[in-house]
């Protein structure tokens, strides 16, 4: 399953009710770290049926950003029923974001 795109829209729904772990990836196009991230989240999404997976454009959706107090990009976040349960900051390795989800 390939990460969706996360809104203030779409944000209870797809997030805090969600019955699926969800890791949210908050990026921005101009982020060079957040471009060698996305590949990882990616096969995330498609090797991890049991996790949802979102992707928040930080430009776009600068509420959201602001409302977890996202400073710095790439940032991770971890949900399971609705609240929010580890979260990292930076580009990593897919084994660093596996070990998130745990």
């Amino acid at each position: 399953m390939s990460a969706i795109t996360i809104t203030k829209n779409n944000f209870a729904s797809e997030v805090l009710q969600s019955d699926k772990t969800v890791l949210l990836d908050f990026w921005a196009s101009w982020c060079g770290p957040c471009r060698m991230l996305s590949p990882i989240v990616d096969q995330v999404a498609d090797e991890r049926p049991d996790v949802k997976v979102g992707k928040v454009n930080v430009d776009e959706q600068p509420e959201l950003a602001g409302q977890f107090g996202i400073m710095s990009i790439p940032a991770l976040l971890v949900f399971k029923n609705g609240k929010l349960v580890n979260q990292a900051v930076g580009s990593r390795p897919k084994a660093s974001v596996l070990a998130l989800l745990d």
